[in-house]
């Protein structure tokens, strides 16, 4: 692997590995990282429009529209007109309630063996560097 000192370079690299790791965590499951965390954030907003939902995940509307039609498609989510009809509600479906409540414990256990591979120092400090970023 070539060494950079480019900070985007590396923070990608690193991303992507993290990402690995909680994908393999979540297989068996029909999810991958992203549309976990988007089941995650459909839960706790609890019926967020499409923006509100985008704005929430650091996402433009375009590639959460993809995620979401996939999820749609599985069945995990709908989406319904809201107050306006300019504006469409994501629900989080029961099957997608349970999908993410299957998926938990695997996901719990791939956080805890990054962080335990981290120390609770450097977890911290990574959290607050990437808040920081962010």
């Amino acid at each position: 692997m070539l060494e950079s000192q480019c900070l985007c370079i590396n923070l990608r690299r690193a991303a992507r590995g993290v990402s690995r790791h909680y994908d393999g965590a979540l297989d068996g499951f029909g999810i991958n990282v992203a549309q976990y965390s988007l089941l995650c954030n459909l839960q706790r907003l609890d019926q967020p429009s499409i923006s509100t939902l985008a704005e929430a995940m650091g996402l433009d509307r375009s590639t959460l529209g993809r995620n979401l039609r996939v999820l749609e498609g599985e069945g995990l989510v709908q989406m319904v007109e809201g107050e306006d009809m300019r504006n469409r509600i994501v629900q989080l479906t029961d099957a997608g309630a349970e999908r993410l409540k299957a998926a938990l414990p695997a996901w719990e256990a791939a956080q805890q063996r990054l962080a335990e591979r981290l120390g609770a120092e450097k977890r911290e400090l990574l959290l607050k560097l990437l808040d920081e970023l962010a």
